[in-house]
């Protein structure tokens, strides 16, 4: 008895020691209060950016991982190899077209970053431009964009070195690099039609919403560049594009709600910009040039938009004539305008198809696709008098083709196949099905799911991924790394919930604003769903998601901890009454029309129901693993820092907890291809040994 009292207490004592590597974050409460409400906040302090007490928390989490993850050393380099093994270290994306040159990007092997090469007349590929080259010695890197000038003479290409969405533009003539450089730019830009003209968009340097449009000619410093256009509504923000036919450079204004749209002159640099339509609160519109005039994609008296026509500019849309009219169950979700054929996206029951309609008669086809858990998209279509398109199709089974479709004789044909280095992969040997759970108010939520054949589903574990914001449809696409999950008898699932556009605009809107609960029953509702289906093991239930699809693990793990067996919640929006009630966060503003604004006590009530931080309770959480990247421009690094250590002292049990804070990456985590695989190694090693047992 008294040695097994002596092991009993040994244990008890490495145990505690154990639980003693846990990092303990220093409290200092600070009261926050609105309405008359206070709020008590242990972990405000963690604001203070590269302050040393911030530092040293974020050091000691990281080290805590690094510990954690030593144990699970083995089966991240097992992952990794098998990454390596089926995915082509030489891989190369479909060639393209634009300004007349084809070009393809390459991967390397051996190398982070990819290489873009161009065709010359000869038919020889030439290297064109080199990513590793920029981003040698550097921590972080990535290319945002690159556009040549319409003679192919100038390349402009943005570039961030910080992970912070702020970005450089140079310019290369030959080879070399000219003495320009626009610095604090969105990424966006395009040229004018005279290849000495730029026009870019700034970042405020706080917020970092994207509100100035400027113009820049080459060989003149920016201190000179003329501001085009100003954004003073802090709800909106900008873009710019330019039309297919090369005619008209435009401005986008755009809130999540309200859009609107001017014109430049392309050939006319100097040329004063012209609003298109006037913005009018609710009204949402885009626009194509064609010879003959403008088409319109509107959700004027349409809640799942319309196309309409107008030879000029309208001065209202009473003036136009429609060409496709509204339907309740087909969303248009996107326009493309070329010279004989509009080709319109249009989602119906969740499945996208490509609708060709003539310009002249009227006459409409469509691309046809088979299956329910299929990805459809148009790939790079630069001619505007083209006589094929490009478009491209994948599965949760198939990996990536291109296709050309003949317009005139509606010929399909594979232009190119994404192949995997393992040979032995057969798309047969698994499966993809969508099914529908039941929400608590009756409502059918579609839920895709991928497996591999002979499993058994009654005793697999499941991974549920899930996002469910901002109106974005999460694509069912192949991923040769989840085959590592499938091929271990993991059943994986994508949840489109509420708060996305599978379903349409309504879906949308019924999981936002005052309605955004519905995004994380929904969520709740498909894993009981599949468990209680016999799609899964019910005990071996995992969920992930990120940045908004972050504060859905966060919101669930509140609601409903006892459903999952561990959550991945990588770069996750977690402090939400605080961040919305900051009007000096990045984005915080032009949040409002998704969120709410908590300045109005509906809203700020609203969102403290389900802010994961302010509901955390005395209770038993899941196993969790979350992330962060220290120059995240979405969500500030803070937020599940604070997240990660008020769960430390108020969960009611030691399941694994392990927070890493990315010192050198942004929103989307660390650049170049072999850590954005180390990353996903990782999410897939904790979740594999949670299975194995492995839990501190």
């Amino acid at each position: 008895m008294k040695k097994c009292f002596f092991f009993t207490c040994l244990y008890l004592f490495m145990y505690q020691q154990l639980l003693a590597q846990e990092p303990v974050a220093p409290r200092k409460d600070q009261i926050l209060e609105k309405h008359g409400h206070q709020r008590t906040d242990p972990y405000y302090w963690m604001r203070e950016r590269d302050s040393q007490p911030v530092l040293d928390y974020l050091s000691a989490e990281n080290n805590y991982a690094k510990t954690y993850f030593k144990a699970l050393d083995p089966l991240v380099n097992e992952l990794l190899t098998e990454f390596e093994q089926r995915i082509d270290p030489n891989e190369t994306s479909a060639p393209f077209i634009l300004n007349g040159y084809q070009y393809q990007v390459r991967n390397l092997d051996g190398q982070d970053y990819q290489q873009i090469f161009r065709y010359e007349a000869d038919g020889k590929a030439v290297l064109f431009f080199d990513e590793n080259e920029r981003a040698k010695g550097k921590s972080f890197y990535e290319l945002a964009g690159w556009a040549p000038a319409p003679n192919n003479q100038l390349l402009a290409v943005s570039e961030d070195f910080k992970g912070r969405r702020q970005y450089e533009v140079r310019f290369r003539v030959n080879g070399k690099y000219l003495k320009d450089i626009l610095t604090q730019t969105s990424g966006s830009m395009v040229w004018a039609n005279d290849n000495k003209t730029l026009y870019y968009s700034k970042k405020d340097p706080e917020t970092l919403r994207e509100y100035l449009i400027y113009r820049h000619v080459i060989g003149t410093p920016q201190s000179a560049d003329e501001l085009i256009y100003e954004e003073k509504d802090d709800k909106f923000s900008v873009s710019i594009g330019k039309t297919l036919t090369n005619k008209y450079i435009q401005i986008y204004s755009y809130s999540s709600t309200t859009s609107e749209v001017q014109m430049i002159d392309a050939d006319n640099p100097k040329a004063q910009a012209q609003v298109f339509l006037a913005r009018k609160a609710g009204h949402i519109y885009e626009l194509e040039h064609h010879e003959n005039g403008f088409y319109i994609l509107t959700n004027d008296n349409a809640l799942n938009n319309r196309i309409v026509f107008s030879r000029l500019f309208p001065s209202d849309l009473q003036s136009c004539k429609e060409i496709v009219p509204h339907q309740s169950k087909v969303l248009l979700e996107g326009l493309s305008v070329y010279k004989e054929y509009l080709l319109i996206e249009e989602r119906t029951n969740g499945l996208l198809k490509l609708k060709l309609k003539g310009v002249e008669d009227g006459t409409e086809s469509y691309i046809a696709v088979d299956g329910e858990t299929y990805y459809l998209g148009l790939a790079m279509n630069d001619d505007y008098a083209a006589a094929k398109l490009y478009y491209v199709y994948n599965s949760m089974t198939t990996p990536s083709r291109v296709y050309t479709y003949d317009l005139k004789s509606g010929q399909q044909e594979i232009f190119f196949e994404k192949k995997l280095r393992d040979t032995n992969f057969d798309p047969a040997h698994y499966v993809s099905e969508r099914v529908w759970a039941t929400a608590n108010d009756g409502t059918q939520i579609p839920v895709n799911i991928m497996y591999k054949k002979g499993t058994d589903l009654s005793k697999a574990p499941l991974l549920l991924y899930g996002y469910g914001s901002y109106g974005y449809t999460l694509p069912d696409i192949f991923s040769p790394t989840r085959l590592s999950l499938v091929n271990r008898g993991f059943v994986f699932a994508t949840a489109h919930i509420r708060g996305c556009k599978y379903l349409g605009e309504e879906w949308y809107q019924n999981g936002k604003f005052d309605k955004k609960i519905n995004t994380f029953t929904d969520f709740i509702n498909a894993a009981e769903f599949l468990g209680h289906m016999g799609y899964c093991d019910p005990a071996r239930i995992y969920a992930n998601g990120g940045s908004a699809g972050g504060l859905l693990m966060g919101a669930i793990a509140n609601m409903a901890p006892y459903l999952f067996k561990g959550i991945v919640s990588e770069v996750p929006f977690v402090d939400v009454v605080t961040t919305m009630l900051d009007q000096t966060i990045p984005l915080t503003t032009g949040e409002y029309e998704e969120w709410g604004n908590p300045q109005d006590p509906h809203y700020y009530y609203y969102l403290l129901k389900y802010s994961p931080y302010d509901n955390i309770h005395a209770m038993d959480y899941p196993a969790m693993y979350v992330t962060s990247g220290y120059h995240d421009s979405q969500v500030q690094y803070w937020e599940p820092a604070k997240y990660v250590a008020k769960l430390r002292t108020m969960r009611t049990n030691q399941a694994a907890l392990v927070f890493e804070c990315n010192m050198d990456a942004g929103h989307g985590g660390g650049s170049g291809r072999s850590i954005e695989r180390l990353e996903r190694a990782k999410i897939y090693a904790f979740i594999l040994g949670l299975e194995q047992g492995i839990t501190h």
